[in-house]
């Protein structure tokens, strides 16, 4: 029966595909290897582009994989695979790469379904045939699982598994195109041996491949094993007393430690900014052989650690150190300290007793209140509170408060609570390093600061777990939105945290992941509301580093300008060549003055102030 004109058209179609010249082959792998490397090297130059690519990518590598299916003779599950893949890809450029939140997980399900697909495969064919698609199979299989079970998988990672899958695709394809090549030439003489036989070229890739796939899920294993654990020591007891700054449980801490000195790992009850109960943790220090008599205490609030619940300090190695700095030093030039505690040895050598927060929501049970003062300034009042409860700790009843950074937004905003709030808890004096006092200009300007892409999404998941008109949708574009929401899952002392340096660093050569100006609307009016003002009596301290990139000094300026209208007991200081972290660094000369300031609020001596007419 003779063909009608649609089989004789697809008949003609397959017989020039398993008649391409050789070259073909190559110029796919080519493309393939091409856009693969773009993938890997610079997933995200654009998120914009990133579909495209992806997209691309599918599409070429289809069409590579039909070019070979016919040229084999390999039957119709191959043919399927290729053209599923052709499919996927054209599916990304019409829809996926503009919806990045189901992009991630149908690459996953594309690598994981078309590594099965080649399993199939692999029953059929010679043994070096079988052998070379089993393992290929086996390799998408393991890139697909690794996209979508890495920890806290993000389009930058799917990006980067599925740019390598495509690298060795393309490189499959050239073998195959040089394979083809080779078979067209005159076979080898006794005289003259091929002397790199083709046979080896696909199962080299194939088996390259597939190594790659498990040593990148050895990786895998290896950042999520080396994320913080929250131990049943957070978790809040069933019956709680309904007044905030009650001791709840009590343990002794001995990592990191100082020599001579004993340490309590604490839980207290809390509020949250709308009064509402919650449960905080602490970390109390006193030196063994301090003098007897009731100790004076030193409130310290910490920098940024991150805004989930595994992140905080009393879950690190060094709580009080610098536990988190090597991640952090990644993301910034200027970094944030995770202890970076200043002078802790010194303070504890003077007979003082430390009691520093972890702050509601890192560790205990969230949300975290990052840069919402109400809840730092609390959860800092009600650890000194709970402090005092402990059995066989005589605490004086004069607190100094300390903080850097986020910590020192909350040591500012302890300080205007502390009056009305913990009227038990009198604070003689506020020192505030390098703080994030204006927290409009500060989230406004993260858009500049390397990594500050990090920062500003623990500034939208606190806010928009915290108040109900604050939804991040409206000032974060489609496009990041996957991203922007992974990295504030993630803490800056895990390791995993440098998918979101990657991260960070790649949308720092994007536009910025926020479409709306953060000053305006809900989120504008909420962020003002946390700018710690009104009237205060305690004295403070403002330390300030001149080449802070992070938290600048014109920020700073204008915020003292503020202060000392409201006639704030004001002490500003300066430090040149110093940026955020080196504010607080051994050798800063703020550490010897921050001593000798917190000993004359200790005694009553009247504060210095640098506000004019004071």
């Amino acid at each position: 029966m003779p063909a009608t004109g649609p089989h004789r058209r697809a008949r003609a179609a397959t017989a020039a595909l398993r008649t391409a010249p050789w070259w073909t082959s190559v110029l796919l792998g080519l493309v393939c290897l091409l856009l693969g490397l773009l993938l890997t090297t610079r997933p995200l130059t654009s998120l914009s582009a990133l579909g495209l690519l992806i997209g691309l990518a599918a599409i070429t590598a289809g069409t590579a994989d039909l070019l070979a299916t016919y040229r084999s003779h390999a039957g119709a599950a191959a043919t399927a695979t290729a053209l599923a893949w052709i499919g996927f890809g054209i599916a990304v450029l019409a829809w996926l790469g503009r919806a990045l939140d189901l992009l991630a997980p149908a690459v996953a399900l594309a690598l994981v379904v078309g590594g099965a697909l080649r399993l199939v495969r692999a029953a059929r064919g010679d043994l070096d045939e079988r052998l070379t698609t089993a393992v290929l199979g086996l390799a998408d299989i393991v890139f697909g699982v690794l996209a979508w079970r890495w920890p806290d998988v993000t389009v930058l990672v799917v990006a980067f598994l599925f740019g390598i899958r495509t690298v060795f695709f393309g490189l499959a394809r050239i073998g195959d195109g040089l394979a083809a090549l080779d078979d067209r030439t005159p076979g080898p003489t006794p005289t003259a041996p091929r002397r790199t036989p083709a046979r080896y070229r696909r199962p080299a890739v194939a088996v390259l491949a597939l190594l790659v796939a498990v040593a990148a899920a050895g990786v895998a294993v290896r950042l999520r094993a080396g994320s913080p654990v929250v131990d049943a020591f957070y978790t809040a007891p069933h019956r709680m007393p309904d007044h905030p700054g009650a001791l709840l449980r009590a343990e002794p801490f001995t990592r990191a430690v100082p020599d001579g000195a004993e340490a309590w790992r604490i839980l207290y009850t809390t509020t949250r900014d709308d009064d509402q109960p919650a449960v905080a943790s602490a970390l109390v220090v006193v030196a063994k052989n301090a003098p007897p008599g009731p100790r004076p205490v030193i409130a310290w609030a910490h920098g940024t650690t991150g805004f989930a619940e595994p992140c905080a300090p009393t879950l690190l190695d060094d709580p009080l150190g610098a536990g988190a700095l090597p991640a952090e030093s990644a993301l910034l030039d200027d970094p944030l300290g995770a202890g970076a505690l200043p002078a802790e040895s010194a303070l504890l050598d003077r007979g003082w007793a430390l009691v520093a927060t972890d702050y509601v929501g890192l560790g205990t049970a969230g949300p975290h209140p990052y840069l919402i003062g109400q809840g730092e300034g609390r959860s800092v009042l009600d650890a000194v509170r709970a402090a005092h409860r402990l059995d066989h700790l005589d605490l004086a009843d004069r607190t100094v408060v300390w903080g850097h950074s986020q910590g020192g937004h909350a040591a500012l905003w302890a300080g205007l609570l502390a009056p009305t709030y913990a009227p038990d808890t009198p604070v003689a004096g506020i020192a505030a390093m390098a703080p994030a006092s204006d927290t409009v200009a500060l989230t406004t300007g993260l858009d500049t600061v390397p990594g500050g892409s990090v920062f500003a999404s623990y500034v939208l998941a606190a806010y928009t777990a915290v108040y109900d008109d604050v939804d991040g949708d409206t000032y974060v574009g489609p496009a990041a939105r996957t991203l922007v929401r992974e990295m504030a899952t993630r803490c800056l002392s895990e390791p995993a945290v440098y998918v979101s340096v990657l991260s960070a660093l790649s949308l720092s050569r994007d536009r910025s992941v926020l479409r709306t100006d953060p000053t305006t609307g809900p989120l504008g009016r909420r962020l003002a509301e946390n700018v710690p003002t009104g009237t205060t009596a305690v004295p403070v301290l403002l330390a300030q580093g001149a080449t802070d990139s992070l938290v600048t000094a014109a920020v700073q300026d204008g915020y003292v300008r503020d202060r000392c209208a409201e006639n704030w007991a004001l002490d500003y200081r300066s430090y040149p060549g110093r940026d955020h972290l080196g504010l607080v660094a051994e050798d800063s000369p703020l550490v010897p003055e921050l001593l000798t300031w917190t000993e004359q609020r200790l005694v009553g001596i009247a504060a210095p102030g640098t506000c004019p007419g004071r």
